[in-house]
């Protein structure tokens, strides 16, 4: 009864850490509202809305000539469900909990699991999204059609990635200066409101403005998930690999900066938030 206990293997940690992800993420479902079918109907609502006024702009601004041609409202989703999921994954991994907070004093509880909680949870909030109102639209509205219908949801996650690696850097911002974590997150995603490329099209702009949009991952994600949904658009200027690669960097130097933070916690921090 005094022996100790044997170490676990590899895999077993690993599917442990696994369960407790999801676990966390399921917290985080929830956390927004107490019943996790209103939450998601909140955030189904809140898409919508954000698809409704810029369907009002792009309408009353005659932007209708410089769109693909086909379904203007499937061109005007694709970019808010990009934007969506790239921005909302951004706050909710800034937002985690820290390593200072109280419920990193429970054992099983770490960073990581924090992070990858909070990115989980939202991802399931955003593909639900997407899946609902997409057969709304197709069932009630007018028959869908998606060219490439998995390339384009291979997208969709390649720029939840680029928002959860932007996240982390957050997050490691996060304990040291908390406001200027939170102003420059608020900055990016006011930022990308225009500079996601929502309204226009990479190939009609000039080449002169073009490098203030190229840094952008979701300026990338954008144009090429509208490669992928309309048969009649070939992006030419953007690159289908770039919001991965943008998003290892960031995840490179985010758990760089986590990894130092958290070997010089204090509990005091706790104070600034």
């Amino acid at each position: 009864m005094y022996s100790s206990p044997g170490r676990s293997s590899i895999w077993a940690q690993f599917f442990t850490t696994l369960t407790l992800i999801f676990n966390q993420g399921v917290r985080n479902v929830r956390k927004s509202h107490g019943n996790a079918i209103i939450g998601l109907l909140l955030n189904i609502t809140q898409t919508l809305i954000l698809v409704a006024v810029f369907m009002v702009i792009f309408l009353f601004a005659g932007m209708r000539a410089g769109a693909v041609r086909g379904d203007i409202l499937l061109y005007l989703m694709t970019g808010v469900f990009m934007f969506m999921a790239h921005v909302k994954v951004i706050g909710a991994v800034a937002g985690a909990e820290g390593p200072a907070s109280a419920m990193m004093k429970h054992r099983p509880m770490n960073p990581i699991v924090a992070i990858g909680g909070a990115a989980l949870g939202e991802l399931y909030i955003q593909v639900v999204t997407v899946v609902v109102l997409l057969f709304l639209y197709h069932a009630l509205w007018t028959p869908l059609t998606i060219y490439q219908p998995i390339q384009t949801f291979a997208v969709f996650l390649s720029v939840w990635f680029a928002g959860l690696a932007i996240g982390i850097v957050m997050y490691a911002i996060k304990p040291w200066a908390p406001s200027a974590s939170k102003l420059i997150t608020m900055f990016y995603t006011r930022l990308n409101m225009v500079a996601s490329g929502k309204f226009f099209l990479a190939n009609t702009l000039p080449e002169s403005v073009l490098p203030y949009f190229m840094w952008n991952p979701l300026f990338h994600a954008i144009d090429q998930a509208r490669g992928y949904a309309f048969i009649n658009y070939n992006p030419m200027h953007t690159w289908v690999y770039y919001p991965l690669v943008f998003g290892g960097c960031a995840l490179v130097l985010g758990l760089m900066g986590e990894f130092y933070t958290r070997s010089r916690v204090s509990m005091s921090w706790s104070a600034k938030h």
